[in-house]
């Protein structure tokens, strides 16, 4: 199946799973602060495309909130234990705002 005939649910487990293959660090790693940091914050831009054309969809809101706070939370951790890991992950993610701000407050 390509990308063009598939449905969001597969697009989006897709590119999860290409994320994931990024920042793993072993075969089969979904447990590590990186790989969950990177498939939060591909389920964050997919709600954020669905928001776009749903603009009414307020059950979803509140997933999309949660999922913030868990990525916000795991950002924390990782920055306070593996600051150098942290600064690769918001640069190949492009998590500008939220890693300023993060490496802001450790210096």
């Amino acid at each position: 199946m390509s990308l063009s005939t598939g449905n969001s649910k597969d697009i989006l487990k897709y590119r999860m799973s290409i994320v994931k293959k990024k920042f793993e660090y072993f075969e089969g790693d979904t447990g590590s602060p990186a790989v969950q940091i990177a498939i939060m914050t591909e389920k964050i831009k997919n709600l954020v495309r669905h928001f776009a054309l749903h603009r009414k969809d307020h059950s979803s809101g509140r997933n999309f909130e949660i999922l913030l706070s868990r990525r916000k939370r795991l950002l924390n951790y990782l920055r306070k234990y593996n600051f150098e890991n942290f600064k690769v992950v918001i640069k190949e993610l492009d998590l500008q705002k939220e890693g300023l701000e993060l490496i802001r407050k450790n210096k």
